[in-house]
């Protein structure tokens, strides 16, 4: 049972190794309405329909990325005189994931909230009443994108960014910009789009949960019962197989040939002990790690030898606790030769512990009889030293 422990810690490090599953490449398409702001001339104003804009974005991880946005709007009249122009866009932003930050996950599954803000370049073309040549400019955008997932490749937006331009000599209309050396909110858009998330994973980064310690606790915890559970069923079968031909580590070898590859348990062994202790203690109190004899022996078996080792790292790593030793023996046998047994058993491990570094003083043993909770079939499994740490 030890090594199907073992087992799941090797699926925890596999899950942290692969914990990013999403897509760090997506791309996005918008388009939308602007309002023009300081930048047109008195007594006129500006068609609202005529802008879109085109992103790629690279999330370095759940909360930051960059973004490339192309940009593009139209103006003309829709009231005084008549005129026409075109802007042309190209910038470089950062990108916030909002919600994460925020732990929107806690509440909804579908809604997310991207901030964003960058600088780039970009020209302003008139066209009418007069051809200005174009106007190049250095725009400053920032804005927000309120997200909805579709599903893990597509998600809707809602942007709203806003543009600051610095050194903008003519108006949308063609007028002359009287605040050029100045910095001027020249317009803002309201964009709805769609973003789609690129790459082999195909699942958008915004939507993508954070691997935090409680989650881990929580996936090893469920794989553990799972593996249990399994564990549990192949008992029944292998119950029958011991007695049609015995073996003294029949079940424990089949168990762990079929939960672990080899070598998992000498692998993970010594970097475990170190974290999650409180979880890791309750494991070796509800006996999930235990030490295993012969029939009428207190020579540990080679196999258990790793369950000694185990619990001898856990109290170097953890210098306050203390261990209690039970030791039990199956019902075959007197009553009072199986006490002397079962607490001749605890007082192995004890000696085996000691000659490891483990301080007398840290450690108490004593003989619990016999354990008749397993039917003859696993007398195997009550031929044991079970540990209680405190």
């Amino acid at each position: 049972m030890k090594k199907i422990y073992f087992g799941v810690l090797f699926t925890l490090v596999s899950l942290l190794t692969n914990a990013q599953e999403f897509s760090p490449w997506s791309v996005d398409l918008g388009a939308g309405i602007h309002r023009v702001g300081s930048t047109i001339s008195a007594g006129r104003s500006a068609s609202l329909l005529g802008q879109g804009n085109f992103g790629v974005r690279y999330m370095f991880n759940e909360r930051f990325g960059v973004r490339l946005d192309l940009g593009y709007n139209s103006f003309s009249e829709s009231a005084g005189a008549p005129f026409k122009s075109n802007y042309y866009r190209a910038s470089i932003e950062s990108v916030i994931n909002v919600g994460n930050i925020l732990h929107f996950d806690s509440w909804t599954e579908h809604f997310n909230i991207l901030g964003h803000a960058g600088i780039g370049a970009a020209s302003l073309n008139v066209t009418e009443p007069a051809d200005n040549g174009g106007d190049f400019m250095i725009p400053l955008s920032f804005g927000l994108s309120p997200q909805f997932k579709l599903t893990e490749r597509i998600g809707l937006f809602l942007d709203f960014s806003s543009f600051i331009h610095f050194g903008q000599n003519d108006n949308v209309d063609g007028g002359v910009n009287t605040a050029v050396r100045e910095s001027n909110i020249s317009f803002f858009n309201t964009s709805i789009g769609v973003n789609i998330a690129l790459g082999r994973n195909k699942k958008l980064a915004e939507f993508s949960k954070e691997v935090t310690e409680e989650m881990v606790v929580d996936g090893e915890i469920d794989a553990l019962k799972e593996r249990l559970a399994k564990a549990e069923n192949e008992i029944n079968i292998l119950k029958a197989k011991e007695e049609a031909s015995p073996n003294k580590e029949l079940i424990m070898t089949e168990l762990d040939a079929r939960y672990i590859r080899k070598d998992e348990a000498d692998k993970y062994a010594s970097v475990v002990t170190g974290s999650n202790v409180g979880f890791i203690q309750s494991l070796l109190n509800s006996g999930y790690i235990n030490v295993y004899f012969d029939t009428n022996k207190t020579e540990i078996q080679e196999g258990s030898l790793n369950s000694v080792n185990y619990l001898k790292q856990f109290m170097i790593d953890n210098p306050t606790i203390n261990a209690e030793l039970i030791g039990y023996a199956d019902e075959t046998g007197k009553e009072e030769t199986n006490i002397s047994l079962s607490q001749n058993r605890a007082k192995k491990v004890f000696d085996v512990l000691v000659a490891a570094g483990i301080k007398p003083s840290r450690l108490s043993y004593f003989g619990g009889g016999e354990d008749k909770s397993v039917a003859k079939e696993a007398r195997q499994l009550a031929r044991k030293v079970t540990f209680k740490l405190k």
